[in-house]
């Protein structure tokens, strides 16, 4: 699942300076970025369901919707098997991970108020063109216009909350990000819910509401302020001050400005990002923030059942409302654990998350991968105890990892990057879990049609693998200052012999030559 943010390290010796009240401004400012999150909530939870709509298979996939009437005959499992149904799916997001890369460098020279702008564009024309769509060249058109908008949205948001967010809520803020999507794909499901009953064109209606989130973000976004780091990076001091004087709420912003001017200038100083994440004393970081971290939030399968839970519920042989009631009932659970997250990962810590979330997640699959190797794939509906059974254990597992592998999937990689390499390390994590997003999005029906319930227990070993890997190789970041996280992984077990004492005194000395 997308959302996230950036930690910024601010400077040990000024930040007991910070000053700031929750000004009407501010939350306005939040509210409106935090619309980002929808766009990407409002098509996870749609196209799932939209999928599985009768009159959707029968104006663009008839040979499916005949395999899915049929499906006394052959095996349940295989009956929603099509690439080009599943490309509908994973096309959004070989767009936004094609679009990462041009939202980097509008963010970057044209602010992230731009890039906001841009993304909401982009959604709002591919849900008008999936809205009309007549063949599936149309469909596949308009998921690459949302994949665009999604692309830019993910690249400029995480950063819009955290750079506005005041840094003692900072972790707060950032995680409206995962709440906003969380909701998005909750409203999407109700949507689905409702328009599954109007025929045969209710599937347009939920495609084309998506310019409705995309319209509120374009609107607000026209009077969103820049950030003051954005302002700093494009020179624009004065305006930056006084951006960041009403959005504290407070003239005392001298010591919070310092450091935005200090950053950009060490910023500026970095000549090559990603030579310097290749660094030796920087394996640990590339190693678990940009590469495993993002694959491991994908490889829990939490997005499969997200993507495709009412096919899939159908597959188990819920009638169509049933199903879609079903997935609105698992996807309300993934809300309830943003909540959860948002209140105790600072006081918890990331590890524990991680590692409890991990354990319940591996039995859950467990118990869903059994229950449907005895029960399902014969020919015939399965009991109805059965059924809710299945249900209670996949929402019990969206629970687990909607309050760890989600969110904590963005925020820690956020955390373990030095300055040096954050913005490095940062798009390389947005394009490894793009990468991940799209091929789960595009295997898992095949896969679900060959290994049949072996999928779960394929998924619950990968489970017990990455809950391992953080277990062994994961230090705790709870209050850790940024800056200081190079001091973890030289007291790692493993770590050590990447990062040693000569590594940090370069690093320090590096920081003291930029600043």
């Amino acid at each position: 699942m997308a959302g996230g943010g950036f930690v910024d390290a601010g400077n040990r010796g000024r930040a007991e300076q910070y000053e700031y009240r929750i000004t009407p401004y501010f939350v306005f400012a939040s509210f409106v970025a935090a619309l980002g999150g929808s766009l990407f909530g409002y098509d996870l939870g749609i196209s799932g369901g939209v999928t599985s709509m009768d009159d959707f298979l029968k104006d663009f996939f008839p040979h499916i919707y005949r395999r899915k009437q049929a499906h006394l005959h052959e095996t349940n499992y295989c009956k929603y098997d099509d690439q080009i149904l599943t490309l509908f799916t994973s096309s959004l997001y070989y767009a936004a991970l094609v679009s990462t890369f041009a939202a980097s460098y509008v963010t970057r020279n044209k602010g992230r108020r731009m890039s906001i702008l841009v993304g909401s564009t982009s959604f709002f024309f591919g849900g008008i063109i999936n809205a009309i769509a007549k063949n599936v060249f149309m469909l596949i058109l308009g998921r690459v216009f949302l994949g665009f908008g999604i692309g830019f949205g993910n690249q400029a948001v995480p950063l819009y909350l955290s750079e506005m967010a005041p840094a003692k809520i900072r972790g707060a803020v950032n995680q409206l990000f995962q709440l906003t999507t969380c909701l998005g794909i909750l409203v999407a499901n109700f949507i689905n819910y409702g328009t599954a009953h109007i025929h045969p064109w209710g599937w347009r209606l939920s495609v084309g509401l998506a310019t409705l989130p995309a319209t509120l973000m374009f609107i607000g976004g026209l009077f969103l302020p820049e950030t003051p780091n954005s302002l700093v990076e494009q020179g624009k001091l004065e305006e930056a001050r006084r951006v960041l004087e009403k959005v504290r709420g407070t003239k005392n912003i001298d010591a919070e400005f310092a450091d935005l001017v200090d950053a950009s200038e060490q910023a500026r100083a970095i000549k090559h990002p990603f030579r310097n994440l290749l660094k030796r004393r920087n394996r640990p970081q590339l190693i678990l923030g940009a590469l495993c971290i993002p694959a491991f939030q994908q490889l829990t399968g939490n997005n499969s059942i997200l993507f495709y839970a009412p096919v899939f519920f159908q597959s188990m042989g819920f009638s169509s409302n049933a199903s879609l009631y079903s997935s609105t009932i698992t996807n309300g659970a993934l809300v309830v654990a943003a909540l959860i997250s948002m209140s105790f990962v600072d006081k918890f810590g990331r590890r524990p998350f991680y590692i409890e979330a991990g354990i319940e997640m591996f039995f859950e699959m467990i118990a869903v991968g059994i229950t449907l190797g005895i029960y399902f794939g014969k020919g015939s509906e399965i009991p109805k105890g059965i059924g809710v059974f299945l249900v209670i254990c996949l929402c019990l597992f969206v629970l687990a990892y909607g309050r760890s592998w989600g969110p904590l999937g963005w925020l820690v990689p956020s955390e373990l990057f030095p300055l040096e390499t954050r913005s490095a390390g940062q798009s390389i994590v947005v394009c490894v879990n793009m990468i991940f997003t799209a091929l789960i999005a595009q295997c898992f029906l095949a896969a679900l049609c060959h290994l049949k319930f072996g999928i779960f227990l394929l998924f619950a070993g990968l489970i017990l693998i990455m809950t391992s890997t953080i277990f062994f190789l994961l230090p705790e970041t709870k209050q850790v200052p940024i800056e200081e996280v190079i001091f973890l992984w030289k007291n790692h077990w493993l770590w050590k012999r990447y990062v040693t004492d000569e590594d940090i005194d370069g690093f320090h000395k590096e920081e003291d030559q930029h600043a």
